[in-house]
C-alpha cells in the first residue's frame, strides 16, 4: 500500500483489462478500442441539474485491470471531477488495478511558485488522482518532466514528438529548421534531429500572468529556411503569432507549426485563420470541434500509440521501448479530418487557392 492507499500491481492475463471513458474525450476512447481489437466497457457518467456528478459502472470490474481514458480538457473542472469519481467509484468496485490515461493533463503550468502566495495547482491534482485511488497514471508530453515527480505513483509519459516529426519528415520538405522555446527544447531536440535539421530557440518572456509572451530573441540561423515551430500545446495562440512575426523578420521562407495539444482557446482560431503559418499539425489528446477545424490544421491521432502503451502496461512490458527502432508500427498516423489539399510539389495549397479553382 501506498501513502494515498494505492494496491501493489502485478503482471496480468493477456485478455483480462477493460477500457472506459468519461465525457471529455470519448472519440479518443472509442479509436483506442478500435486499435485493441475491444469494446468499451459500459459506465453511466452524468450531470445532475443540480451539477453534481453521477457515475454507475454497469460491468463487474472485480480484480480487472482498468484503463479509465478522461483528458482533462475543457470543461476542465467537469472533466477532472468525472474523473476522480470514475476512479472511486472503481476502487469501491474492487478493481484490481485503475490507471488513469490522461492524454491531456490540466493546470501543467501551475508546477512551481514562480510568484508570492500562488499554489502549485499540478500537485494538487497529482494528489487528487492519487486519493481517489489510481493505481499509475498514462499521459503524453506533461508542460514539464518534473510534474511526474508530483505522484506517489507509476507515471509512464508518452510523447507525440516520433509521431509529429515522422508526419513533416514525409512530406521532403527541404532547407529546414526546427524552432522552439526553451521549455521544449530538449524534446525538440529529438524532433530536429530525427528530421535531420538544425534547431533554433526562442527567447520569450511571458507578461505578468496573461496569455500573452513577449518574444526576445531568435537563437539560431532561420534566414532562408522553411521553419517548424514545435511546442507541447497550442493555447490562445498569442505565443505562436509572436513566434510567427518573429520569423518573418528573420527571413525565413516559409512556417510551419505543430503541438501534441491543440487546445485553441479563443481567439485562437481567429489567429490563426489569419496567419501566414502554411500548416498547424496537432493531435486529438483534446476533441476539436467542428467550428474550429481550420482547412490548415491537420489531426493525426494518438490512439495507436496509447492503445499499444496500454496493452505494454498490462502485460508488465516496457513502454520506453515503444520509442526504440523496433516499433515502427506504432509511429503510423490516423488522419482523423479530410486529407489536407496539397500540390503537385507535396506542399500546402492555401485555402484560397483551393477556393479559386473550385
Amino acid at each position: 500500500m501506498s501513502a494515498f492507499g494505492g494496491r501493489a500491481a502485478g503482471v496480468y492475463s493477456s485478455d483480462q483489462y477493460d477500457l472506459y471513458t468519461g465525457n471529455s474525450n470519448p472519440e479518443l476512447a472509442r479509436k483506442i478500442a478500435r486499435y485493441l481489437g475491444r469494446d468499451l466497457g459500459h459506465a453511466e457518467v452524468f450531470e445532475f441539474a443540480n451539477e453534481n456528478i453521477f457515475v454507475k459502472i454497469e460491468d463487474n470490474a472485480r480484480d480487472r485491470d482498468v484503463f479509465v481514458v478522461q483528458p482533462t480538457c475543457r470543461p476542465v473542472q467537469k472533466s477532472i471531477m468525472e474523473l476522480l469519481i470514475m476512479i472511486d467509484a472503481f476502487k469501491r468496485a474492487s478493481a484490481g488495478r485503475i490507471t488513469a490515461v490522461i492524454p491531456y493533463y490540466a493546470y501543467g503550468r501551475s508546477d512551481k511558485k514562480d510568484q508570492p502566495r500562488v499554489p502549485i495547482t499540478a500537485r494538487l491534482v497529482a494528489d487528487m488522482i492519487s486519493v481517489a485511488g489510481a493505481d499509475r497514471l498514462l499521459t503524453m508530453d506533461l508542460h514539464q518532466g518534473q510534474i511526474q515527480g508530483f505522484f506517489n505513483i507509476p507515471v509512464d509519459e508518452l510523447t507525440a514528438v516520433h509521431m509529429l516529426s515522422n508526419y513533416f519528415k514525409r512530406l521532403n520538405l527541404e532547407d529546414l529548421v526546427v524552432v522552439t522555446d526553451l521549455g521544449f527544447a530538449k524534446r525538440a531536440r529529438t524532433f530536429a534531429e530525427i528530421l535531420e535539421a538544425p534547431l533554433a530557440v526562442i527567447e520569450k518572456r511571458r507578461q505578468g500572468n496573461l496569455d500573452k509572451a513577449e518574444v526576445l530573441n531568435v537563437i539560431g540561423e532561420v534566414k532562408g529556411k522553411r521553419a517548424i515551430i514545435v511546442d507541447d500545446e497550442i493555447d490562445t495562440a498569442s505565443t505562436l503569432m509572436e513566434i510567427e512575426r518573429a520569423l518573418v523578420r528573420e527571413g525565413v521562407t516559409e512556417i510551419y507549426a505543430c503541438a501534441t495539444h491543440g487546445v485553441l482557446s479563443d481567439p485562437a482560431t481567429d489567429r490563426l485563420r489569419t496567419s501566414e503559418i502554411t500548416e498547424i499539425v496537432i493531435t486529438d489528446t483534446i476533441p476539436l470541434p467542428p467550428s474550429k477545424h481550420l482547412p490548415q490544421i491537420k489531426v493525426l491521432s494518438v490512439a495507436p500509440l496509447i492503445g499499444e502503451a496500454i496493452q505494454r502496461i498490462h502485460r508488465g512490458e516496457s513502454v520506453g521501448a515503444l520509442f526504440g527502432s523496433d516499433m515502427g508500427l506504432v509511429q503510423e498516423m490516423i488522419l482523423l479530418d479530410e486529407e489536407t489539399p496539397r500540390g503537385d510539389d507535396g506542399h500546402v495549397v492555401k485555402p484560397e487557392a483551393v477556393s479559386a479553382n473550385r
